[in-house]
């Protein structure tokens, strides 16, 4: 039986599908300049760090004027939206309110509006008898009013001097004010669908509802929101007004 001759150096034909062990590869040679040492001329040199440059003038004005141009639009935007402060002008609310009380009114009570808007862009309440609310009227659409809800869509609406009919039901009222008798009686009348009729506490003081020339009736479209605490009041008894609801 004839066996193949192999020449060193050069690997072997493949024999019945296998390699002899003269065909497994050779492992590479290792280049010539591992097996030299490296000069200490050619050493890596260590890097650098760079300083960080501390922001200018200019940068830190702007980064400032960013910082409150955000601010401003949060706070117009939780201005117009959510909340507001308000500030008592006139006594036609005493007792409830004061002059100098200044009263925070949520927005968010009736519905969403968007700013500068009047109507709302989703309503999902309407004020309800007693609710305190901020409105405008369009014969003085720069003019915020406060006053209280006295009627509401459906309500027949009588006033005879001191007393106050819903209904023909006599209204006991503890927050309403009377110094002189009784000065305008109103109705009756029933409130039309989408209006509200309004009443100022004081009402010998007060130019609401009963005195509003072209219509006795608001809008519900024109009510801001509902009053809802007194933060401040430069009243003489403010420590006791301080925090308090509005109601």
């Amino acid at each position: 039986m004839s066996t193949e001759q192999t020449t060193p150096g050069v690997p072997s034909k493949i024999v019945k599908g296998t390699l002899s062990p003269a065909a497994t590869e050779a492992p590479l040679p290792e280049s010539s300049s591992s097996s030299h040492s490296t000069s200490p001329a050619h050493s890596a040199q260590p890097a650098t760090e760079t300083q960080p440059t501390a922001p200018t003038a200019t940068q830190e004005v702007i980064s400032f004027l960013k910082t409150l141009s955000i601010f401003l639009v949060i706070a117009f935007l939780l201005r117009a939206s959510v909340v507001e402060a308000f500030k008592i002008p006139s006594g036609s609310m005493i007792p409830t309110l004061r002059i100098g009380d200044h009263i925070l009114v949520s927005k968010l009570s009736y519905g969403f509006r968007l700013p500068f808007v009047t109507k709302f862009i989703y309503q999902f309440a309407e004020p309800q008898h007693g609710d305190i609310v901020v409105f405008t009227r369009p014969d003085e659409p720069d003019t915020n009013i406060i006053k209280r809800v006295i009627g509401i869509p459906g309500d027949l609406i009588e006033v005879r001097q001191t007393k106050l009919f819903i209904n023909n039901q006599l209204q006991y009222e503890p927050y309403a004010r009377y110094e002189l008798n009784g000065i305008k009686n109103f109705g009756p009348e029933r409130v039309p669908e989408g209006h509200i009729f309004m009443l100022g506490d004081n009402r010998d003081h007060s130019r609401d509802s009963r005195f509003w020339e072209e219509t006795p009736w608001l809008e519900i479209q024109r009510v801001k929101g509902r009053a809802l605490i007194i933060y401040w009041s430069w009243d003489p008894s403010w420590r006791d007004r301080l925090g308090k609801l509005v109601q």
